[in-house]
């Protein structure tokens, strides 16, 4: 699920040499805690933990940790069987099946991808939108149902209206809610039947349409990366220098991190480590030093990843290096 999302921040494993490390929460130590409960099929803890963390403070990087572990799709059955009223399984569970089924497709591109792999991974999919949808009926005011239901629709291939309403029952619920406007941005972008056009207009109206302060502004970094990715070599660093991207990029920058509203909360690290490889591509070393200073080592798996598929915490070292941090 490396692909569809971003990790953050203080537990992480160390990648490589000493001087930066890629991070598997955000500081949160209850990731670390589900995550690990969830490893000894220990409902009442993973329970206790999502439980204690609102809908209304996105609990989306909790859910993905339980439902990256192995395992989780065997023992939550017999929870969903003893508490048949409850949402809290079934939401679990489809986010578990969404992982599982990338886990088969793998990350590799259609072509290398073969029919038993779909299969599996389309099979899954569909049983995860069985159990979010089933979640979304007994808590109505949730927001994560909706948020997993647009990540399965989009390895279903479900038809573009169908995706856009499943983006507006989310936001609906949560106007800002990050990582339902990041899906939203994959679901528009080229590689899934959007443009480039269609794709920097929804993230500079989404970043800009939120108010100063909040990690939207990623949004428009994340575009001009997506694009940077669909060139050729030498078009795409063209393509990051042009003026207009660097002014993008720092008008992104002052209405997200450098606004004063702003707070190092949630995904925080996540951003930084979004603008400080955007702005190195760009050639803007004064702002990449900024987010290189900020993140200070703390290396996020996205989007370095796009640089170095093996090793994130290399391709922000040497990032760094030219940056002159």
């Amino acid at each position: 699920m490396a692909l569809l999302r971003e990790w953050g921040l203080t537990l992480g494993r160390w990648a490589g040499r000493p001087g930066a490390r890629v991070q598997e929460d955000s500081g949160d130590p209850d990731v670390r805690r589900v995550r690990e409960a969830a490893a000894a099929a220990d409902w009442d803890t993973v329970r206790d933990v999502l439980e204690a963390r609102p809908e209304s403070e996105d609990r989306t990087e909790l859910l993905w940790a339980v439902g990256d572990t192995a395992g989780v799709e065997r023992w939550i059955v017999g929870v969903i069987e003893a508490e048949p009223d409850a949402a809290l399984p079934r939401l679990v569970a489809g986010i578990r099946h969404i992982s599982w089924g990338w886990e088969a497709r793998t990350g590799a591109r259609a072509q290398h991808v073969s029919r038993e792999q779909f299969e599996i991974f389309h099979d899954r999919l569909r049983t995860a939108e069985t159990h979010l949808y089933e979640a979304a009926e007994r808590e109505p005011r949730w927001t994560s149902p909706w948020y997993g239901l647009q990540t399965s629709g989009r390895g279903l291939e479900v038809d573009s209206s169908v995706a856009r309403r499943r983006f507006e029952a989310t936001v609906r619920r949560d106007p800002y809610h990050l990582g339902a406007h990041k899906q939203r941005l994959q679901q528009v972008c080229e590689k899934w039947g959007g443009s480039h056009e269609e794709m920097h207009a929804f993230a500079r109206t989404a970043a800009f349409g939120a108010p100063g302060g909040t990690p939207l502004g990623q949004l428009v970094a994340i575009a001009h990366l997506e694009e940077w990715l669909s060139l050729d070599q030498g078009r795409d660093d063209a393509y990051m220098r042009r003026p207009e991207v660097i002014s993008s990029l720092r008008e992104a920058a002052d209405h997200s991190f450098r606004h004063p509203d702003f707070v190092r909360e949630g995904a925080w690290l996540g951003l930084l480590n979004t603008f400080a490889m955007a702005f190195s591509l760009a050639g803007d070393r004064a702002s990449a030093r900024e987010c290189f200073q900020a993140t200070d080592g703390r290396v996020t798996e996205f989007p370095w990843n796009y640089l170095d598929g093996s090793d994130p915490a290399a391709a922000y070292r040497k990032q760094r290096s030219s940056a002159g941090r």
